[in-house]
């Protein structure tokens, strides 16, 4: 029997303190917080998407590829149905949408319901939790960790797990300073960096808030004219400073990137055909239907809110016709619904996403048991490590399965 200090009380510190406590060992639960998984009762919005549905190679496939083999050992050990297994004999039944994107029964506290079946399940298992403990420091030298350092007191243990979580909201306590604390005792780390983050403008629509585009393309090129950089097929919606939804969420880090190497643009396709074809189409629709005012056939393929203001940007008449629409015109209109420019972006902050990309580089981690290379005692799991996956349950997923790897002593 060892005695086990976790650090963090959010998805993945809860898993791995229960699992760790269940296999007989005395473990210490230390949150910073004053209550538990305080990012776990806010995430979706309240609904708390916990996890994906469909087979591990699904759920792999959604990560990067290195992440991807990485994360395989613990997923295969702790999956997706395992989880929810777990929570329905708590008492808390979920659904899957048609995504794929798995929550609680929607009922109000629907998150809060996910923490409190976590709290009892640590609680039976015998955890010792302490709320409003945060930890200051590390102590030791590879390959043996000594203690943990709080305000008042020295912590030692035979094991310390850490799930501290990343860098995002740091108002729910993720403010990622272990990443530090761990570089200085020689662990590689790889700098946080914004993901899954709604994305400022250098020029915001705030008259737009609340605007949301669907069924199209975001697009992300190196300047006005520049190269396609990536692309998510998804939703996006105008915020007062920028941009958020889940396509620009899923672009955000690649955006952050090509904004910091010098050149950043994002457009916004809701027609996917070639410019050329919907030109076509659009010169056809002059001659069968040429009393068509071209605010109309624009409102066919943007929100109505948007009409006005874009043909009004654009030097065209609200109420002209398309038979009055010259050459350059018509391309005007083809080219809004086509690529639609949104502008350039402004920084993306690192403390907004839902998670953060970075953390302790998997290569320093054994993907079977979590702990580091090159340590005996120490084991990281969660956020805290280089995992950032796509929107729709993969993050708390693989915070799920890390944390019980970690908490498998």
């Amino acid at each position: 029997m060892a005695n086990v200090v976790v650090v963090g009380g959010g998805a993945a510190g809860l898993v791995a303190a229960w699992r760790a406590a269940s296999l007989g060992h005395r473990v210490r639960l230390l949150e910073a917080n004053g209550r538990l998984g305080v990012k776990l009762r806010i995430s979706g919005g309240g609904k708390c998407n916990l996890t994906h549905d469909g087979p591990p190679r699904s759920l792999l496939a959604a990560f990067s590829r290195e992440q991807g083999r990485f994360l395989r050992p613990s997923l295969h050990a702790f999956d997706n149905q395992a989880v929810l297994q777990l929570l329905r004999r708590e008492g808390v039944e979920t659904y899957s949408r048609e995504n794929g994107r798995v929550f609680p029964l929607d009922r109000p506290g629907s998150a809060a319901a996910v923490v409190e079946a976590f709290e009892t399940l640590v609680a039976r298992a015998g955890v010792q939790v302490q709320t409003g403990a945060r930890v200051l420091g590390l102590e030791g030298q590879a390959p043996w960790l000594t203690a943990v350092r709080l305000e008042q007191e020295r912590l030692v243990a035979d094991v310390f797990i850490l799930a501290t979580g990343g860098a995002s909201y740091p108002e729910t306590g993720t403010r990622g300073e272990v990443l530090g604390w761990l570089q200085a005792l020689g662990v590689p780390i790889r700098p946080w960096f914004p993901a899954l983050a709604p994305i400022p403008l250098q020029r915001p629509r705030p008259a737009w808030e609340g605007v949301a585009l669907r069924g199209g393309e975001l697009r992300l090129t190196a300047g006005l004219e520049g190269r396609r950089l990536a692309a998510f097929a998804g939703d996006l919606v105008f915020t007062r400073v920028g941009l958020s939804g889940p396509a620009v969420l899923e672009l955000s880090q690649a955006t952050e990137r090509a904004r910091r190497e010098g050149a950043a643009w994002l457009s916004y396709a809701t027609l996917l055909e070639p410019p050329e074809a919907v030109d076509a189409a659009l010169q056809a629709e002059q001659r069968s239907n040429p009393h068509l005012r071209a605010a109309t056939w624009l409102g066919r393929h943007l929100p109505e809110r948007l009409v006005e203001p874009l043909l009004q940007e654009a030097g065209l008449s609200p109420t002209g016709a398309l038979k009055d629409l010259p050459r350059d015109a018509r391309r005007t209109l083809v080219a809004l619904v086509t690529a639609l420019p949104l502008g350039a972006p402004q920084a993306v902050s690192l403390a907004r996403g839902e998670v953060a990309a970075g953390g302790v580089d998997l290569a320093a981690v054994d993907p079977r048991t979590l702990v580091l290379r090159g340590w005996e005692n120490l084991r990281v799991c969660g956020e805290l490590l280089d995992l950032d996956g796509p929107v729709g349950g993969y993050n708390l997923q693989a915070a799920f399965s890390t944390g019980y790897a970690a908490g498998s002593l």
